[in-house]
């Protein structure tokens, strides 16, 4: 009986931690994992079963519950991802200051909101010049010289 409830508080244990790094990581993902520890901690309270089953139940009911019901609980706790729409209002016409020099074929850097930004341009751009953001790429923004000609 000693050895059950040692397993189950391991188990137990392991999904609170799991479930606490949820807050930490991105993705939403360690959650069911969390479940998977805590359905073998359940598990290991009636049934005396070995660590390689243990195991087995932990990856299967992990893996189940993320296929089963990610989806569905993103959805229903406002978790969807921000729409393309969302990140052009974000960024698109939007001004940044250049951190370091800027030119064709030379990526830099700029400063947004506070934040540091790869940037590429087709203009040239040199530090601390204002520069409008036209554009990005997954997370490179796409910029052009705010210097009237």
């Amino acid at each position: 009986m000693e050895t059950i409830f040692n397993n189950t508080v391991i188990w137990f244990i392991i999904g609170f931690v799991l479930f606490i790094l949820e807050f930490a990581l991105p993705g939403f993902i360690l959650f069911f994992f969390a479940v998977g520890a805590w359905i073998v901690a359940a598990t290991t309270i009636f049934l005396d079963i070995a660590l390689s089953t243990q195991l087995a139940i932990f990856i299967g009911a992990s893996l189940i519950s993320v296929i089963l019901f990610r989806k569905w609980i993103k959805n229903h706790l406002g978790m969807k991802g921000t729409p393309g729409s969302a990140l052009e209002d974000e960024f698109i016409g939007k001004t940044a200051i250049a951190q370091t020099p800027i030119g064709p074929g030379d990526a830099g850097k700029v400063v947004f909101k506070g934040t540091i930004w790869d940037a590429e341009s087709d203009d040239t751009i040199v530090a601390d010049e204002h520069v409008l953001i036209t554009g990005y790429h997954s997370i490179i923004l796409i910029v052009k010289s705010n210097k009237k000609s």
